[in-house]
């Protein structure tokens, strides 16, 4: 016996579907049945938002775009008026948007310090506060916090990103006792997944080969994660399936937290 995921009828707002995780979920949302509504940095007219809205006119979706910057206050809010504009509903928020601030604690500055605390802190909390009046009348509200396995374990040279995603736990339990029942809200925390920036990051060594190599024997999954399955567990946590998860923010790294060390 099959056990779809069926999501047919509902609207999703994913932030920084430009490429890489927000792009793997919003497919998988879409391939589940709901519509999509998605933003990014890049323009309206760019190739990176013309790519979003063929996926999800290849899925059978409708597809909503709008160029923001979630640092901004005002951006979020155009956004979730133009969404509610566009479909007149939403159920389902994944805040995704964010960016690798990694400085080290005696490099970072005063500058990068607040930059990191909007991006990757302030933003999910603005956009889930606007976004909770919609979520709770659709009787589907969910809010998904995309956070990381730095939240629980990192390396050197990572703060103050580390900082904000190991807060983004706290704000995720927070968020879940104050607005239950009415609106669920779960983190999803990746680990190592195959982007374009990760590309770029391999890019960076002598020997880019080798070191994928080294990073992927460090995980006993034996694989680095890929975008879709972020998103196939995005849309287990909207469905019916998860009506009794919330509060919690789940790791998927392919095993990398559950080393002691390195070997």
């Amino acid at each position: 016996m099959a056990l779809p995921i069926d999501l047919e009828g509902r609207v999703a707002l994913v932030t920084g579907v430009s490429s890489g995780i927000g792009a793997g979920i919003a497919h998988m949302l879409a391939v589940a049945g709901a519509d999509i509504a998605g933003c990014g940095f890049s323009a309206a007219d760019s190739a990176k938002a013309h790519t979003f809205l063929a996926d999800m006119k290849a899925t059978g979706r409708r597809g909503f775009y709008k160029q923001t910057d979630v640092e901004r206050p005002e951006d979020l809010e155009a956004l979730v008026e133009a969404v509610i504009a566009e479909f007149g509903r939403l159920d389902i928020l994944v805040s995704n948007a964010g960016r690798n601030v990694f400085k080290g604690a005696a490099e970072c500055d005063e500058d990068a310090w607040r930059q990191n605390l909007d991006l990757n802190l302030a933003s999910h909390w603005r956009i889930a506060k606007l976004c909770r009046p919609h979520l709770e009348a659709g009787g589907h509200g969910v809010v998904q916090i995309m956070t990381s396995n730095h939240a629980y374990a990192t390396v050197p040279g990572c703060f103050p990103y580390n900082v904000t995603k190991t807060a983004l736990t706290g704000l995720v339990r927070s968020l879940a006792i104050e607005w239950g029942p009415t609106v669920r809200v779960v983190g999803i925390a990746p680990g190592f997944v195959e982007t374009p920036g990760n590309d770029n990051w391999f890019s960076s060594f002598p020997d880019p080969a080798a070191e994928r190599d080294r990073t992927i024997k460090m995980h006993p999954a034996g694989k680095l994660g890929a975008c879709e399955e972020i998103g196939a567990w995005s849309a287990f946590l909207a469905s019916d399936f998860a009506a009794f998860a919330t509060g919690a923010t789940y790791v998927m790294d392919g095993g990398r937290l559950a080393l002691l060390q390195d070997s």
